[in-house]
């Protein structure tokens, strides 16, 4: 999958080492990568270990033909939004309605014009890249810019899949502005809303780049800490909330901006729902409000609170 500092990686998929060649010379002025696999199985694993952003996949292969790796390709629900331009010595409209049926974007008649197949691997590119960002924004919450409360959803379960599969560490925590209520009431929903994006970008500002920032719903944020055990989670959250407290509010005289966050993390993850994870962390921000708000409660290690303000360990019959 493209990164936005890399190129887009195009894996041509053909059995014969100098088409392959061939494609990579006449390629060589296109802003792409271009990697190589010699077979469908070949071509199978490395769709999945590299997440190539188009495939130019040969029909003609011994053994598994293109026709059954584009159709593996489609089923699988890793790999099925890739664009495959199928490449083939067949003009048959039956090959191409075969495929086009089973998901290809493009079918190219060997022998080809190699201008002609810039220009379509360009237009199948330019589409890749635009649902993905149409994809983004539809996870992007409107007000903050941050992760929205599906990308949440579907971030926690995919982290914790994979923390429990290399046994990293893992962290939650669930942030809530304090007298949120009150902020509306008093100094009008456009402050609320000015609170709530400035809230955001703090967050943003003071998690770390493998951080995923999120609102999760009203006056709620939470944070997904990947590689990040409990106990450093609380720090960056603590560090989190003293920036927010901190803050100023020149067009609101008198107003004060606090936050609650309650933290749960594992070093070795078990196999744990997501709901239980979100539980967890919701029952220790329950504890921080209840314990005097502005603070950060960790399950199952101690809170840490500004000082001078009392508190106690999130436990379960808090």
């Amino acid at each position: 999958m493209t990164t936005p500092d890399a190129s887009p990686l195009v894996l041509v998929v053909d059995d014969t080492p100098d088409v392959y060649r061939l494609l990579k010379v006449k390629l060589r002025h296109e802003a792409i990568r271009v990697e190589h696999a010699r077979s469908g199985a070949d071509a199978l694993t490395m769709a999945h270990s590299h997440k190539p952003d188009a495939i130019l996949l040969d029909i003609d292969m011994p053994g598994m033909d293109g026709i059954e790796v584009l159709r593996l390709l489609k089923v699988d629900p890793e790999l099925h939004d890739i664009p495959v331009l199928m490449l083939s010595a067949h003009s048959s409209p039956e090959h191409k309605t075969t495929t086009f049926e089973l998901g290809a974007v493009d079918y190219i008649t060997k022998p080809f014009e190699f201008v002609e197949l810039q220009v379509r691997l360009r237009s199948a590119l330019r589409v890749r890249e635009l649902i993905a960002l149409l994809a983004q924004r539809a996870q992007l919450d409107g007000l903050t810019g941050l992760w929205n409360r599906a990308f949440f959803d579907s971030n926690l379960r995919q982290c914790l899949a994979r923390s429990e599969r290399h046994q990293h560490a893992l962290s939650l925590a669930l942030f809530d502005i304090d007298h949120f209520k009150t902020i509306n009431d008093m100094y009008g929903h456009p402050a609320g809303d000015h609170v709530l994006s400035s809230v955001a970008r703090t967050l943003q500002r003071e998690c770390r780049g493998t951080d995923y920032a999120c609102r999760y719903g009203g006056e709620e944020f939470a944070m997904i800490m990947p590689d990040t055990d409990a106990s450093e989670a609380t720090l960056v959250c603590e560090r989190i909330r003293a920036a927010i407290e901190r803050m100023e509010w020149p067009g609101a005289p008198g107003l004060r901006v606090t936050i609650s966050a309650g933290v749960v993390g594992e070093r070795t993850p078990r196999r744990e729902s997501a709901d239980v994870w979100v539980k967890e962390a919701d029952r220790c921000l329950y504890q921080a409000k209840h314990e005097g708000r502005n603070r950060v409660v960790r399950s199952p290690g101690v809170a840490i609170r500004p000082a001078n303000q009392g508190g106690t360990e999130c436990s379960a019959a808090a």
